[in-house]
């Protein structure tokens, strides 16, 4: 009876992985891939300080705080905040951000770490 259980079990499994990768091609299809810039955040020092982007369009932006210490990206103008401690990645989505400049610091270092992002 045991054996009749697993046959049937490895049958779904099988089942589902084979439908998996059938209607894999079939996903989400996107028009354009969203835009993606860096910020490194190294105990005080971003890079780069100044990030130019589209203006209202979508866009990632991967932070990595490469210090020794914690980071805090956060920007009052786009309502984004990300708190990282040392070695961390992560990232942020700006959403269609309309022309303008957008400060931003890291909020554990305040005396160096400053920086603006630019929508054109």
């Amino acid at each position: 009876m045991w054996r009749v259980k697993q046959m049937w079990i490895t049958a779904a499994v099988i089942l589902v992985q084979f439908v998996i990768f059938a209607l894999a091609p079939f996903g989400p299809v996107h028009a354009e891939e969203m835009a993606t810039f860096v910020l490194e955040m190294n105990d005080g020092v971003l890079t780069p300080e100044r990030i130019e982007i589209p203006a209202n369009t979508q866009v990632k932006i991967i932070l990595r705080n490469t210090g020794s210490t914690p980071a805090e990206f956060e920007s009052l103008r786009l309502r984004k905040e990300k708190v990282l401690g040392p070695g961390v990645k992560s990232f942020i989505v700006i959403r269609k951000a309309s022309p303008g400049e957008y400060p931003f610091f890291d909020e554990f270092h305040l005396e160096t770490g400053q920086g603006v992002i630019v929508a054109r």
